[in-house]
């Protein structure tokens, strides 16, 4: 069986809020205006894809928020969204590699969080066969591309794949291409779903 994770809010617990905050203090700018103005316009899925860089999303997100920062304060403020792995469920990746299931990452993220969470989290990586990420493939979720590549690499059909995913437009692609998905709502989906399998 191959099992599909997601990065942020599966494996590691990510909030945006504290990326807002970081830049309110920064920037000066009341965190509640930044709430308002912030939206997750076309330049967030371009460098997802990586065909913009940090330095140009940086800019074009300072320039959506009204924020006069540097590379560095953005760059800060970026990395402040990680929280902390979730160790529970790297011991089930573990877990699953050990009886010999195939145990794979597919995230949507960018150079910047890269840098980070590789550095920080070392047992993710050391918790997966492989790590797939959105911006080395030039493709994000719920692009049916991106399933069909990592399902065609892996050498599975669909269904013999199992995805968890916090996204619902994410759940709702992989399903799309028959691939067993799984929303993750809250940190007790993952165990609860693996023992009811095991």
């Amino acid at each position: 069986m191959l099992y599909i994770f997601d990065l942020g809010n599966v494996i590691v617990d990510i909030d945006f809020n504290r990326v807002l905050g970081v830049w309110s203090d920064l920037g000066r700018v009341p965190l509640a205006l930044l709430q308002k103005r912030f939206t997750m316009e076309e330049s967030f899925h371009q460098h997802e894809r990586g065909e913009i860089d940090d330095e140009q999303f940086a800019a074009k997100l300072c320039q959506q928020l009204g924020l006069a920062l540097s590379f560095k304060q953005f760059t800060a403020g970026w990395q402040a969204i990680f929280v902390g792995v979730r160790p529970g469920v790297i011991t089930l990746m573990n877990q699953l590699r050990q009886r010999g299931d195939r145990v794979v990452v597919l995230s949507n993220t960018n150079q910047l969080h890269c840098d980070f969470w590789r550095t920080e989290y070392p047992e993710v990586q050391q918790a997966a066969d492989k790590i797939y990420l959105s911006q080395e493939m030039g493709m994000r979720k719920p692009e049916m591309r991106i399933y069909q590549q990592l399902i065609y690499e892996e050498g599975f059909k669909p269904e013999q794949a199992i995805f968890f995913d916090d996204n619902a437009d994410n759940i709702e692609g992989a399903r799309r291409l028959g691939i067993n998905a799984v929303h993750v709502t809250d940190a007790s989906v993952i165990p609860d779903y693996i023992a009811s399998r095991l």
